[in-house]
């Protein structure tokens, strides 16, 4: 049984974050779309208007864009002022669609042949990430007003149910996740916004949810606490935990043997990190993983690799390991690849680790279907993956 809405197996098929550091749109849609499960990557190095807070911000009563200082404002009288007008608009789809201005690179997305793929995925910020990083006129986050965050949650529900529909009309097994760094910063005492409220109101959230409900973070992660917050998909950085938690064991067989999905970000993508990877080295890191819940939760070994799906462990639009092993790193590249920037060819190796992770651990676990599910696309198509 699948999680609700998925209609589709992990069978360790790759995707990855939507952030990508690429200047070229054609480039990174390239990259995007070799994988099995493709993305719109969001490139806020081609343009302001590509980063992931300005795209979630469009229209939301309050908000404006200092392009120059690459900032989002808000403004909690103008937000007051706004909220007439913005209810004047809740019925125009327009109000909660992305605009070509604020992403041309979702627009190109939308134009290529999609079908072919076994799913297609979207994102969008999630409430709490947008609600703690975006501050008002005393800087003080705009979470921790409660008419604006009852609003946020409103509003950023109806933008992911917007992309959502215009996804699945390419393909019928689209979904959006909600990408929320946030979450792992609720567990703080300083945070003023408690994992506690979190928890109820995503719960309250995702009823209004319309695309199976997928939830991404690259940052600290408690795996109880965000498998029980009612999804289907998660997505996570399963690199940094290094030894999987015993204690995390049934919390995995759970949301396992109820039909979730997990997004196992185990592929690098800082230069130090992964110059010291091989995939063989991660699939195996990944396989120890399973092994401990297997172990100590009962579930089997190839049922939780049938439900996963292969990831970097976070995006590469800063590479804090630029400095450290980048030239040994580069040097595993194909020599063929020029003309693109460090952080570029390290995203570039990365997401060639995670389709040697996905081969490595689809032989290991027998999952034939995974490739004869797989239909290669016309010649118009999103170039994709097949082996």
């Amino acid at each position: 049984m699948l999680g609700k809405g998925l209609n589709f197996q992990g069978n360790c098929q790759t995707t990855a974050m939507g952030i990508m550091p690429f200047k070229d749109i054609g480039r990174a849609l390239d990259l995007a779309c070799g994988l099995d499960l493709p993305f719109w990557p969001q490139l806020p190095n081609v343009n302001y208007y590509e980063d992931m807070y300005v795209q979630t911000s469009q229209h939301f009563p309050g908000i404006s864009i200092d392009m120059q200082e690459h900032k989002v404002n808000f403004n909690t009288q103008r937000f007051i002022e706004g909220i007439s007008d913005y209810s004047e608009k809740l019925s125009d789809p327009a109000t909660f669609k992305l605009s070509n201005e604020y992403s041309v690179v979702y627009h190109r997305f939308l134009a290529l042949d999609l079908e072919k793929y076994t799913a297609i995925r979207g994102q969008l910020t999630g409430p709490v990430s947008f609600g703690f990083r975006v501050v008002d006129e005393n800087q003080r986050p705009i979470i921790y007003n409660d008419e604006v965050r009852a609003l946020l949650y409103d509003f950023i529900a109806r933008k992911a149910n917007a992309q959502y529909r215009e996804l699945k009309i390419k393909n019928d097994n689209a979904f959006v996740w909600l990408d929320e760094p946030g979450l792992g910063w609720v567990f703080s005492g300083l945070s003023g916004y408690s994992d506690t409220l979190a928890h109820e109101e995503f719960k309250q959230f995702w009823e209004e949810i319309e695309s199976p409900r997928a939830l991404h973070l690259c940052a600290n992660v408690n795996l109880p606490y965000l498998l029980s917050m009612g999804i289907d998909l998660l997505s996570f950085d399963a690199y940094q935990i290094q030894l999987m938690p015993k204690g995390y064991a049934a919390a995995v067989a759970d949301f396992i043997n109820k039909g979730g999905v997990i997004a196992w970000g185990i592929v690098p993508t800082d230069a130090d990190s992964l110059n010291m990877e091989t995939p063989e080295k991660l699939a195996a890191r990944l396989t120890e993983y399973w092994n401990v819940v297997s172990q100590n939760a009962g579930v089997g070994m190839r049922q939780l690799a049938r439900q996963a799906l292969i990831a970097p462990s976070r995006c590469a639009l800063k590479n804090a390991g630029l400095t450290g092993g980048v030239e040994d790193t580069i040097a595993h590249l194909n020599p063929g690849i020029t003309g693109i920037t460090a952080e570029e060819e390290l995203v570039t190796i990365a997401f060639g680790y995670l389709k040697e992770v996905s081969d490595i651990s689809s032989d290991k676990f027998s999952l034939y279907s995974r490739n004869d599910n797989l239909i290669m696309p016309s010649d118009t198509a999103c170039p994709q993956r097949h082996t």
